[in-house]
């Protein structure tokens, strides 16, 4: 498969163009995590909206804290220029009229990236997670490389390669697994680190199969079923269902 080097070297330019030094004790890498609304909405019928075909944000987390700062309320006047790109971008798949998933997010997630002086405002932590999830076009990518919504299923090495060669690092694939002994798995949420300076980086290579809460999509303590996806199974990715 030829790549286009030039493409690439312009993304690599662009996502670093925001250079800083970051503050000791800080978070060490930031995640762009997005997730596939069909899968979500799969497990979450029938309260869920799974009516988008394209990979949306689920959000940008550092890799160190958890709700950094309690007393830093949520204010969406305060984003209100962003707010036509995040519900279609970052929507709220479970109510979307509703803000309370960005508030969770800027609560769980937000106040930890503010530590760093380039995020450390409700509009610079939202509109930098905005920029990162264009500037990568997760979406069109997979398209580009005849990775799209199937019936057929593929093997994780394809999904993964395609990533690791148009982007250069090694990104964290996650997966539904209907059962323990299931032939297939779904294909539901992708990451993508960067440093603290905004290069793509890898995320960790090796996992276990530790459950991802369905709080880091919306404040809810019943458990979502996304773990790592087994390289060894099929992995289904679903079309939209044929009713919406």
């Amino acid at each position: 498969m030829k790549l286009c080097f030039p493409l690439l070297l312009c993304l690599a330019a662009a996502l670093s163009s925001a250079f800083v030094i970051s503050p000791p004790h800080m978070w060490t890498k930031l995640i762009l995590t997005h997730h596939w609304p069909s899968t979500f909405c799969s497990m979450e019928k029938p309260a869920c909206h799974p009516n988008i075909s394209y990979w949306t944000l689920h959000g940008l987390w550092p890799d160190k804290g958890i709700d950094c700062n309690s007393s830093w309320h949520f204010n969406s006047s305060l984003i209100e220029d962003l707010l036509p790109d995040m519900k279609k971008s970052w929507p709220n798949l479970l109510s979307p009229s509703s803000a309370s998933f960005w508030k969770y997010e800027w609560h769980k997630h937000g106040t930890c990236a503010a530590k760093a002086a380039y995020l450390n405002t409700q509009h610079k932590y939202f509109s930098k997670a905005l920029e990162l999830y264009h500037k990568l076009d997760l979406d069109s990518i997979l398209k580009k490389f005849d990775i799209v919504p199937s019936e057929t299923y593929y093997k994780l090495s394809q999904i993964e390669g395609v990533m690791e060669k148009f982007y250069g690092v090694k990104p964290k694939i996650q997966c539904v697994h209907p059962s323990k002994n299931a032939d297939f798995q779904v294909l539901g949420q992708i990451e993508i680190c960067f440093d603290p300076e905004f290069t793509l980086m890898d995320c960790e290579k090796h996992f276990t199969m530790k459950k991802i809460s369905k709080a880091d999509f919306i404040a809810d303590d019943k458990a979502s079923g996304f773990s790592v996806c087994d390289l060894n199974v099929p992995v289904y990715y679903p079309p939209l269902p044929s009713n919406t």
